[in-house]
């Protein structure tokens, strides 16, 4: 009885089919050597958040009013959100023995890192369409992108991105888990889960792969084809007008650069089967953390507005620092 106890503990199941729980693997083959990659994760973590959480302070300066800043700060907040649902998790894991998830709390999380993927990349969408209105129609700028249409284009992007993972998540969290119950992967990421599905799971194959295309196609398109028409636009400019353009859209084309590039290698290395889980773990989580990490670098490398903002925030700062000292 005592060992059929314990198996069942193991397992996480209350009864012989169904699993109360998930042990998440992450990198536990690491052995004695788990904390270089755990405070590697967390001064990254820290960085990423004090990095977005200081735009989204700095673009409440009244002197940043336009649309750009405007999403800027919510994709500021949607990369803090992105990777406090999986990084936190990961490093409690690095301090335990085991890394356990209740069911619930696994298809909460996995649907959350959809979500707010997807919510990403309409973001980075809208913010391409704003470059589209500011540089082919410049003249109509502010009255085409009003508060309101701003936060339309909000609101679609973070409907899109509710809409996106739902299917997937709904069957993936209605399939019977009967044990094993051990996630190959850092956080409950929809493949590593769906392998522990106790039925076919083809169909579910199918509903990822069109809704993952969804989800990437359409933002990809939409910002290319932004793109395609500023390029047009730039070619009938001057050299002057050309160069002050091209600096306005260089830091979103870089952004989407990496985002997309990173997307790429993440599917190229699931596709890949001589990849051992722990180099898809560490794909995956560059893939989760480079872009929230280099973000805030990105956009206030070269935008004098922003960087006299900081400057200006921090100078705030620091007479409160004094009399608090």
């Amino acid at each position: 009885m005592l060992t059929s106890h314990r198996s069942s503990s193991v397992n996480g199941t209350s009864d012989p089919d169904s699993v109360s729980f998930f042990i998440l693997q992450g990198l536990s083959s690491l052995g004695d050597r788990p904390m270089i990659p755990f405070v590697i994760l967390l001064l990254g973590y820290v960085i990423i958040l004090g990095g977005n959480s200081m735009i989204i302070f700095t673009l409440t300066d009244p002197k940043l009013h336009s649309p750009m800043y405007f999403f800027l700060c919510h994709l500021s907040f949607v990369d803090i959100v992105y990777t406090t649902t999986t990084i936190p998790k990961m490093l409690a894991g690095f301090l335990s023995d085991v890394s356990i998830i209740s069911v619930p709390g696994c298809f909460l999380q996995m649907h959350f890192f959809m979500q707010l993927n997807c919510t990403g990349h309409a973001i980075l969408t809208v913010m391409a369409y704003d470059r589209y209105v500011a540089i082919c129609h410049p003249l109509h700028y502010t009255s085409i992108m009003t508060r309101r249409v701003q936060t339309l284009l909000i609101a679609g992007a973070w409907g899109f991105s509710t809409f996106c993972p739902l299917p997937v998540t709904t069957i993936a969290l209605l399939r019977p888990y009967c044990g094993p119950n051990v996630v190959k992967h850092g956080w409950c990421d929809f493949s590593s889960v769906r392998r522990l599905a106790c039925a076919d799971t083809s169909v579910d194959n199918i509903v990822s792969l069109f809704f993952a295309a969804l989800s990437l196609l359409i933002p990809g398109v939409l910002i290319l084809t932004s793109y395609v028409l500023i390029g047009i636009s730039l070619s009938r400019m001057g050299a002057g007008q050309r160069l002050k353009a091209f600096r306005t859209c260089a830091a979103h084309l870089t952004v989407v650069s990496i985002s997309f590039t990173s997307a790429a290698f993440v599917y190229i290395s699931y596709r890949v089967t001589n990849f051992s889980p722990e180099v898809r773990i560490i794909v995956a989580v560059l893939y989760a953390a480079l872009t929230p990490f280099l973000n805030p670098v990105i956009y206030s490398l070269r935008n004098k507005e922003l960087q006299e903002s900081i400057r200006r925030t921090l100078v705030r700062f620091r007479p409160a620092t004094v009399l608090a000292s």
